[in-house]
């Protein structure tokens, strides 16, 4: 029997999973590069990193890793540009809305497990009517751990009233699949999203790859 086949809820990464936010996240780091008077950069440069947040943005627009004595500083500055414009440019992906549109229609509860912190998760989706048929929405800081850790995937289980191995978890980083193979969901990457450099996706184990939204449905049985 196929692991789809017990499915009763499906839980989302967020950014590079239902939302294209990279728009936004790159403009906030290039809005402190043009401020130093570096040269713009192309959206391009940043989307790649895009699923890695603050620390991705900036190690493009400075090259700065995480221990650099300076990244605290300005990694608290680009949060507060990104807080100020992130619902600007961010759109949902293509076929995104008629995914979710269709497992509400069938009766299948959804929800959001991303990394991204509450102070920026509750915001965005509750500017966006997308997200006005999540039964669960779990945030980076909402457990004590993120993801690759389960714990927040068994959180949004729990708000669901189902048990993990009931839910289905699509991500587009190889931290959603680890984290739902903890948890013992079975697991979707979504290779149309962000990835990051390099990335082998049939090499993260996953149940099962889709290259768009709308294969989801297909996997999971639905017209």
């Amino acid at each position: 029997m196929s692991r789809f086949a017990a499915v009763r809820a499906v839980l989302f990464d967020l950014d590079g999973t239902l939302i294209d936010s990279a728009p936004d996240l790159g403009a906030a780091a290039d809005q402190m590069r043009v401020a130093r008077g570096l040269p713009s950069l192309p959206l391009e440069n940043y989307r790649h990193m895009a699923g890695s947040g603050a620390r991705g943005m900036l190690s493009v627009a400075f090259g700065m890793s995480t221990d650099h004595p300076e990244y605290e500083g300005l990694r608290d500055e680009f949060f507060g540009h990104y807080e100020a414009r992130m619902t600007q440019l961010t759109r949902a992906f293509d076929e995104v809305a008629d995914m979710l549109a269709a497992l509400h229609a069938a009766g299948l509860p959804w929800g959001v497990v991303t990394n991204k912190a509450q102070r920026f998760t509750l915001p965005l989706t509750a500017a966006m009517p997308l997200f006005g048929n999540a039964r669960a929405v779990v945030c980076g800081d909402t457990t004590p751990h993120a993801k690759p850790h389960p714990a927040p995937l068994f959180e949004a289980a729990r708000r669901l009233g189902l048990e993990a191995a009931e839910c289905i978890y699509v991500g587009d980083d190889e931290r959603d699949i680890l984290a739902g193979r903890a948890a013992g969901m079975p697991t979707v990457a979504a290779r149309y999203g962000y990835l990051g450099v390099q990335a082998d996706v049939s090499a993260w184990n996953a149940d099962a790859i889709i290259d768009s939204p709308g294969a989801l449905l297909k996997l999971l049985g639905m017209p």
